[in-house]
């Protein structure tokens, strides 16, 4: 039997359920992850859409279109807190993130990627040996660590 891991929204309403590993679980340091969490980045993991289970609660759905690449980003939150648990972007079908801190147990699986670092904040450190990217890494080589 694959791992399981359960995570949910703030105030409970909405509940999932992931199966196995991510795909790939990453730091993304965009201006736009910046401004809709009021935060410095967003974690995320990846995971097959077929391994993700919504188990209890709705969702509702934000698209937002980049200003820079065009491509979509769709957003999916608790209608009750507002907390948002999960999207799916365009440049990754088949592949439904969900936000890491609402995991149960948010530190089960590793950071191994950092995104945007052009737009980082100066005072975040990025651990010695992950991947950074000045913007998205899908399909572009990895920058040098600093």
């Amino acid at each position: 039997m694959s791992e399981v891991h359960e995570g949910g929204c703030v105030c409970g309403a909405v509940r999932y359920r992931v199966r196995g590993q991510p795909v790939v679980a990453m730091a993304c340091h965009c201006r736009f992850c910046q401004q809709r969490l009021g935060t410095a980045f967003a974690l995320v993991a990846y995971f097959d859409e077929k391994n993700i289970e919504f188990i209890q609660g709705q969702l509702n759905l934000y698209e937002h279109h980049s200003d820079e690449s065009g491509r979509w980003l769709k957003m999916q939150f608790c209608p009750r807190c507002g907390t948002t648990l999960t999207h799916i972007a365009e440049v990754r079908p088949g592949l439904r993130a969900i936000a890491a801190g609402t995991f149960d147990d948010p530190d089960w699986f590793k950071i191994e990627r950092h995104l945007w670092v052009r737009s980082k904040r100066p005072w975040v450190q990025i651990p010695a040996g992950v991947a950074e990217f000045p913007q998205g890494s899908a399909g572009a080589p990895a920058a040098k660590s600093q």
